[in-house]
């Protein structure tokens, strides 16, 4: 279904940069997201390099996803009330800096401080994309957009494997991490440049800048920090866990109390009233479910074959390749039609990526280890496939409905929900994988229990986008 915008107004001209503007949002985007993978396969080399503990390791990842995560949803109203290219331009300045910083750290408390700075950065930048998005592109042109944003998140993710595994071949094992973070420099210098250029002035003097609601962003940022904690954070066990999980939930119904409450007299952090709308509301909770079932896949293979069966950083990145190559083409190309198929195209990729979820999880059982990776290609592919046909168009279709003003702050609650899927899936199907290899000591049997994790995870998105489907086909009967 096709945006239009609030109040029955028509359209702004459109931008004859946009699509200019929109390459800079992306190269923006693919330096937050090539750090996430790319990280992942340094830690190794950073073990060796700073000679850091377990915990260090942990917190080098765990920083940088809690950060991102608290401040999407507060990142956004910012955005939308300050001006977005105002913050954009912060948010990748302060990223390129923290990404020296990380380069250049002498020890791994160190290092576990310019990461949480960069998730910091990494948070404000990413709505901003999607808010800039909504601003500039209408109609069959705002899916082809996020397409293109779709094919740019496949790419950064069959990018940074391969390339960290490469630069850490080429800068040795106590050295080559610190490329892994110098190498956002020169990106993060073009997309200030090019940004300062192409992306749309905001708007100044037409209107007082609006208030800011501190207290919703304290409440949202509180509440998001309590619930990830747990999730992420896998060597606390205890009650008080949970504990911290039952004070977020607590928290962020104070923050839904107080948003009702501040949106009678002022512009809340995030209007609630959004959630009435069955684009938005099943839209946001099929992506917290999808993300925290394919998010699991690249994280449960990567364990199976690197402490599984030793594999190397860069055979494992090379093996995840078929994955985000099919999700970045198949991103690219559902962006074209989503607006004239809607809901039913992310059903169709949900069916795919648990029929690819399904056959690599029966490949691993089945095959010899030292052929997986080949053997696997294919299932790896279609679930790529699958997944292409699932992000960008549900990010298109949730945001069709959410007025331009607000798209910031719309869109980072959106990804607020799939960073705590992404955490809680991972810790779940992790929870699952190490507790069936501690019973059998069977890595193809403790895969295949993740997998059926990630399985149930997928159906339950499936069953949230057949609920729209559902729904949209009886309002039009009636």
């Amino acid at each position: 279904m096709a945006s239009s915008p609030p109040h029955g107004s028509p359209p702004a001209p459109a931008d004859p940069r946009r699509w200019r503007a929109l390459a800079v949002c992306l190269v923006a985007g693919f330096m937050a997201l090539l750090d996430v993978t790319i990280v992942n396969v340094a830690l190794p080399s950073i073990e060796v390099g700073l000679d850091a503990r377990d915990e260090d390791l942990q917190w080098i990842v765990s920083g940088y996803a809690l950060a991102f995560g608290m401040v999407l949803g507060l990142a956004g109203r910012i955005g939308d009330a300050r001006g977005r290219r105002r913050v954009f331009l912060v948010g990748v300045a302060v990223f390129t800096l923290a990404s020296v910083a990380s380069g250049l750290a002498p020890v791994a408390g160190v290092l576990v401080a310019t990461r949480a700075v960069q998730g910091l950065a990494g948070g404000v930048i990413t709505p901003q994309v999607s808010g800039l998005i909504q601003q500039l592109f209408h109609g069959a042109e705002r899916g082809r957009a996020f397409g293109w944003f779709g094919a740019t998140v496949g790419v950064s993710t069959a990018v940074g494997p391969t390339l960290g595994g490469l630069l850490i071949h080429l800068g040795g094992p106590v050295d080559g991490w610190r490329w892994v973070f110098f190498v956002n420099v020169p990106i993060g210098v073009a997309a200030i440049v090019l940004a300062a250029r192409l992306l749309p002035p905001d708007a100044r003097g037409q209107r007082p800048p609006q208030r800011l609601d501190v207290v919703g962003m304290l409440l949202l940022g509180t509440g998001v920090l309590l619930v990830l904690v747990p999730v992420i954070e896998h060597q606390w066990h205890g009650p008080s866990r949970w504990l911290s999980t039952a004070g977020g939930i607590a928290v962020l119904a104070g923050f839904w109390a107080w948003e009702r409450r501040y949106a009678r007299t002022d512009e809340p952090t995030v209007d609630v009233a959004l959630f009435r709308r069955r684009s938005y509301a099943l839209g946001c909770l099929l992506a917290m479910f999808y993300f925290a079932g394919f998010t699991a896949v690249p994280f449960v293979l990567s364990l199976f074959l690197q402490q599984g069966h030793g594999y190397s950083a860069l055979a494992t990145g090379l093996t995840l390749t078929p994955f985000a190559l099919g999700s970045a083409v198949a991103a690219a190309t559902s962006g074209r039609v989503v607006t004239r198929v809607g809901r039913p195209l992310v059903a169709a990729g949900l069916v795919t990526v648990g029929v690819g979820v399904a056959a690599t999880a029966v490949v691993i059982e089945l095959v010899p280890v030292r052929l997986a990776p080949w053997a696997v290609a294919p299932a790896l592919l279609l679930a790529g496939l699958g997944s292409g046909l699932v992000i960008s168009p549900n990010v298109t279709l949730t945001l069709s409905e959410v007025p331009v003003r607000r798209g910031g702050s719309a869109a980072g609650v959106l990804q607020t929900g799939q960073r705590v899927g992404s955490a809680a899936g991972i810790a779940l199907a992790g929870t699952v994988l190490f507790a069936r290899l501690g019973a059998t000591g069977d890595w193809g049997s403790a895969f295949g229990h993740a997998m059926i994790v990630t399985l149930i995870l997928v159906a339950a998105a499936l069953i949230t986008a057949l609920t729209d489907i559902g729904a949209t086909r009886r309002a039009r009967f009636r």
